[in-house]
């Protein structure tokens, strides 16, 4: 018989008896989670998901304008989404077009891998993969560690936008011993004026590629306050990237 779970906001989701076998992803992030435990139950994904390099699935368009009648062609047993980066009026059409999707809310490292934890064990009932016992014990600390540097991180230039309050890059930022200077303004991705972020007390302004693509040419030299580009993967994903940034953030500030 089917299985009857309800997700992060309160919506109860059928799932098939067993392992779930054909997965569409519209969030890069756990795209790039599924397709490193179980590949062949990814059947479809977004544009943006662009991890593993070699992903060969059927695109669905974006995260914010998914295809939904492609999406219901590839007849997934599950979709899963993220509250932040799709919209609920996709959610809500899918869901009445019978296909059933799986809604995480993530802001911040522990619900990341709680929110994880949860979709790979109960609901794909695929047991957790080993990827994620070593996120785990790298982040799972629940402690804060001293703060070794404070940082900003603008995410749109013209105009310029930065990570404030209540987001995953902010935690996970500060379980680095990195200081969001913004961590405490009461937007979560505040704009700002240009001289105002350069004077806000950053020792270095972290520079994504993602959702602005910032450069070597395009971003560096509009501040005094010493600049590194940074992969935003690294700063917003969760998945297996989280062993790859807890080794990368970390050097930012012990180098220092």
């Amino acid at each position: 018989m089917p299985r009857t779970l309800t997700d992060d906001l309160g919506h109860q989701v059928e799932l098939p008896d067993g392992p779930v076998r054909r997965v569409v992803s519209l969030v890069p992030s756990l795209t790039e989670a599924v397709a490193a435990t179980r590949a062949e139950a990814l059947v479809g994904a977004t544009d943006w998901c662009t991890h593993p390099r070699d992903l060969d699935v059927p695109r669905v368009r974006g995260t914010k304008n998914p295809d939904r009648a492609a999406i219901a062609a590839l007849e997934p047993e599950l979709v899963v989404v993220v509250q932040e980066e799709n919209r609920e009026l996709d959610v809500r059409r899918l869901r009445e077009a019978g296909v059933p999707v799986w809604v995480c809310v993530i802001e911040s490292v522990p619900q990341a891998l709680a929110a994880i934890r949860r979709l790979f064990t109960e609901v794909l009932a695929w047991g957790a993969p080993l990827w994620l016992t070593q996120i785990e014990q790298a982040w799972g600390t629940p402690d804060l560690p001293p703060v070794r540097a404070s940082v900003a991180v603008p995410i749109w230039r013209d105009p310029w936008m930065v990570v404030g309050s209540r987001t995953f890059t902010t935690d996970l930022l500060a379980r680095a011993g990195l200081r969001n200077v913004y961590a405490d303004h009461e937007q979560r991705y505040p704009h700002v004026d240009l001289a105002d972020l350069d004077t806000a007390g950053a020792d270095l302004m972290l520079l994504p590629d993602e959702p602005y693509e910032f450069t070597t040419a395009d971003g560096p030299e509009a501040f005094t306050t010493p600049t590194r580009l940074i992969s935003g993967r690294l700063l917003t994903w969760y998945g297996p990237s989280l062993l790859e940034a807890w080794l990368e953030l970390r050097a930012l500030h012990e180098d220092r």
